[in-house]
């Protein structure tokens, strides 16, 4: 029986047995193995074979033919390249000046190149720069030049108190704004920038003046006020005609109230001739992506030459989102700023004597009637009281086209003058009904009972509400 050993459980196999195996069995393979303590090696010598005389003979001369041709060929490359000239001690200063100015020649090609790029960079222009002409005054100088004509606006309603901003028109005291800023005011006031402060009047009360309303117009949004004071700074008017899309546009007023007063914002003008529809209202507006927030209303639109050529309306912007801008343009104001210092009122607009609301989907669908406005009052003695519309009755077309809204119906009849014959239809008991009606004349000073105003968002939430509540689901 064999016996394991403590080294990994190998037979315990003596010396001679361990040579007398690795003699025998690997030989002839030339492998080195070691067992135990003792070594044994077995190399594997093959016999040299000697080489003849002739073959050393014929190498040596092959190595001298091989050394020959490359000097050849080196020489015939270099005379290609050099001209077939010789080297030299002239050939050789005239290859090195002739590299060293072509070094410097690369040289100063990549330094020029470097400066190239380098004043491309900077000469880079702004976007202001790309929207301003060559004559363009700077933005500092347009701030400075247009700010001591900026106001603000502050009003009291039964709601509160609004604030605004305002444009000085002249130098005794008239000043412009937005008629939705001065809308239901029971008081207001103006308060001046501070380059128009006292050294006297050390908390400025003397920049706050008493104004009063001269006459608003709330179809294009445009009311005129007018204080107390002389010497003014009054702004210069451009040309809202003149513009062009793509062109700076900068704003100044008083956003999120009269902490932030005096704010200058800058963009372009985005869209000309902007037809949007506010209150019922369609209005044409200048477009601008320059910030116009809460506050900013009655602004001033300025140009690259410090010109005002539009009004700015805070309330047009939030009707339609954020990053757009809207204005009024300066050449349709100030025809209406006219007629209301003139007059307190713009003559000849022509007026239903109707106010209603429209109809909305839900009304529609529910009562299965056709879309339009209700009429919700008229006005005595006007057109369409003499004709015999009726309140609850719902205007459906005029002069002959279907209408769905209020605002339509105020896009076609804006386009007839007082004293006008226009036909109303109406929806009245499952029949239309046609009305000829003589148009009036918009003559009110005060705008708030102005007819064709739409019905609150509120009033409409609490008519519907009044109207569900009717029924115990």
């Amino acid at each position: 029986m064999n016996e394991f050993n403590n080294n990994n459980g190998y037979n315990n196999y003596d010396s001679e047995q361990q040579n007398s195996y690795n003699a025998q069995n690997y030989y002839s393979y030339g492998y080195q193995q070691g067992y135990g303590t003792e070594t044994n090696e077995v190399v594997y010598k093959p016999e040299k074979k000697k080489k003849g005389k002739g073959k050393k003979i014929l190498a040596g001369i092959v190595g001298v033919l091989a050394v020959a041709a490359i000097g050849t060929t080196s020489i015939v490359g270099y005379n290609l390249v050099t001209g077939g000239k010789l080297v030299g001690s002239d050939d050789s200063s005239e290859s090195s000046a002739k590299s060293a100015a072509a070094s410097k020649d690369v040289a100063t090609t990549q330094n020029k190149q470097a400066e190239k790029e380098e004043t491309v960079t900077r000469e880079v222009p702004t976007i202001m720069q790309l929207s301003s002409p060559d004559d363009a005054m700077k933005i500092t100088d347009i701030v400075k030049k247009v700010s001591p004509s900026v106001v603000g606006i502050s009003t009291v309603t039964r709601q509160g108190v609004a604030k605004g901003t305002g444009i000085i028109m002249t130098e005794d005291g008239y000043i412009i704004t937005n008629a939705h800023v001065v809308d239901g005011a029971q008081s207001i006031s103006v308060l001046l920038p501070n380059s128009y402060a006292d050294e006297s009047d050390s908390d400025n009360s003397n920049l706050t003046i008493a104004a009063t309303l001269v006459g608003k117009d709330t179809q294009t949004d445009i009311a005129v006020l007018k204080v107390d004071k002389t010497g003014l700074t009054k702004a210069e008017f451009g040309k809202s005609s003149d513009l062009q899309v793509g062109e700076a546009a900068i704003v100044i007023g008083n956003p999120l109230g009269f902490e932030l007063a005096n704010s200058v914002t800058a963009g372009i003008i985005s869209a000309l001739d902007r037809t949007i529809t506010v209150d019922d209202r369609t209005m044409n507006t200048i477009q601008t992506d320059a910030s116009i927030n809460n506050g900013n209303s009655g602004g001033p639109l300025i140009n690259s030459y410090g010109q005002v050529v539009g009004i700015t309306s805070a309330k047009v912007t939030n009707t339609y989102g954020e990053g757009l801008g809207f204005a009024i343009p300066i050449d349709e104001a100030i025809p209406i700023v006219k007629e209301l210092i003139a007059n307190g009122y713009v003559t000849g607009r022509p007026t239903t004597g109707i106010t209603g609301e429209t109809v909305s989907n839900v009304y529609s669908q529910y009562y299965n009637i056709p879309k339009g406005f209700f009429v919700r009052s008229i006005k005595e003695g006007s057109g369409a009281k003499a004709a015999g519309i009726q309140v609850n009755d719902i205007i459906i077309g005029v002069e002959g086209k279907l209408i769905e809204s209020l605002s339509e119906f105020n896009n076609v009849v804006k386009n007839y003058k007082a004293g006008d014959t226009i036909k109303i239809s109406v929806y009245r008991n499952g029949e239309i009904i046609d009305f000829d009606v003589v148009l009036d004349e918009l003559s009110q000073k005060e705008e708030s009972t102005d007819d064709q105003r739409t019905t609150s968002e509120e009033e409409l939430y609490r008519q519907y509400r009044e109207f569900f509540n009717q029924f115990p689901f």
